[in-house]
């Protein structure tokens, strides 16, 4: 009498995965240092503390006259006599008597003893005096306080931030001219099995050409890693056994996609699980479901994090977007924010089982009313890579949520930004 088959594993749940990955991955340690002109995108190594206080003294927020405020006690009309101009990059180092003001430029130094600026628009001039309500304005009115932005000594941008065009000028306004930087994570990228052809090769029977090669490096480049493109690898011992060895040398991460199902004509799973440690899982989403995840060593003793994605064309995507990029980004030193899911009407019927979460593809607009909705592209099929080209965000319906009916709430992460 044989012994019964064991039962499958249950499913993982994302977040699940997501909690494991978190776990077992940290930054690759490596830096180097750059010139601010090249660190745009580039992940800091360590905090960045500034040197001085921006902006360095008190300054004038536009075009007016500056003044001592205590001249507004009065509440009515007020006239100053103007003894001079303030400009930008020139001090006015003399003192001022009761009932004077400069003119003063945007940016310009705030002289000693002045505390306001009255706009040039609120103001009347003669010869040499302006005159204003002070009923509009109050005392420190238009003045920009040194270390407003930010004080010497205080942290301008932390560990693990990335340096986006907004850090890149916060950081020219502290006179930084270099940067400590994680450096380019390298990440591998082939497709494997015996149907899938490169582009170039005539078409056969029962073969499709490797859609998931351009999507997959794609948005590998858009994360801003070196991509070491290694195309198809065939089906065969032999040729997987190579390219993960090769892959495992020249990388610190490795992403294919195809192979690990239960299928039995793959070899993939066994030459994984042959160099390396390597967990095979079966996620409760749609799409996607199985998933490879481990550490592979090559023949030089060189170690590589291994994804491994479904071959399916959209599952690859989505199975990248909610694991693998999250996961690089860690790798990175990025300690990147969670995605913001908006909330937006459904507008049509969906069947959803609970017990898995679902990631249709979903069209977002404004409705009438100026409401966000949310509808899907149609057919919600792993392999219909068209469904991916006219939705512009996935609707995320969680783990333990039901069917959704029209005028229901779901959550939608849009792909502005990540595609």
């Amino acid at each position: 009498m044989t012994a019964p088959n064991p039962s499958p594993p249950a499913d993982l749940s994302v977040e699940q995965v997501q909690q494991r990955l978190r776990q077992q991955l940290s930054p690759i340690g490596d830096t180097e240092h750059i010139d601010l002109r090249q660190a745009r995108d580039r992940v800091l190594a360590q905090d960045v503390v500034s040197p001085i206080s921006v902006p360095p003294h008190d300054n004038s927020a536009m075009d007016g006259y500056a003044f001592d405020g205590a001249c507004l006690a009065s509440g009515g009309p007020v006239a100053l006599k103007v003894v001079g101009t303030a400009l930008a990059g020139k001090a006015w180092t003399q003192a001022l008597q009761l009932g004077e003001c400069v003119k003063i430029m945007t940016g310009a130094i705030m002289p000693t003893g002045l505390d306001t600026v009255v706009p040039l628009e609120l103001t009347t001039s003669g010869a040499d005096t302006v005159q204003f309500d002070a009923s509009q304005l109050k005392t420190g009115a238009n003045r920009r306080r040194k270390g407003e932005d930010l004080m010497a000594g205080q942290p301008a941008l932390r560990a693990g931030q990335r340096v986006t065009p907004a850090a890149l000028g916060l950081l020219a306004s502290l006179g930084l001219q270099t940067l400590t930087v994680y450096r380019p994570l390298r990440v591998a990228y082939f497709s494997t099995g015996d149907e899938i052809l490169s582009l170039g090769q005539a078409p056969r029977e029962g073969a499709v050409y490797d859609s998931n090669r351009y999507t997959l490096t794609g948005l590998l480049a858009r994360m801003g890693v070196e991509v070491i493109d290694m195309g198809v690898v065939p089906d065969q011992p032999a040729a997987m056994h190579a390219a993960f060895d090769t892959a495992t040398r020249e990388a610190d991460a490795i992403v294919t996609s195809g192979g690990v199902s239960m299928g039995d004509a793959d070899h993939t799973r066994a030459i994984m699980a042959q160099m390396g440690d390597v967990n095979f899982w079966r996620v409760a989403m749609r799409p996607g479901r199985p998933m490879a995840f481990g550490q592979l060593r090559s023949a030089a003793d060189k170690k590589a994090w291994l994804f491994g994605l479904p071959g399916n064309p959209v599952a690859a995507m989505v199975t990248f977007l909610i694991f693998v990029r999250p996961a690089l980004q860690r790798l990175m030193g990025y300690e990147a924010p969670a995605p913001v899911l908006l909330q937006a009407r459904c507008t049509e019927p969906i069947r959803k089982r609970p017990g898995r979460t679902e990631y249709p593809r979903g069209i977002v607009e404004r409705d009438t009313q100026g409401q966000l909705s949310v509808r899907t592209t149609g057919p919600q099929g792993s392999g219909l890579l068209n469904s991916m080209v006219q939705a512009n965000g996935l609707m995320v319906l969680n783990h333990e949520q039901g069917d959704i009916a029209v005028g229901d709430r779901v959550e939608v992460m849009l792909f502005d930004g990540v595609i």
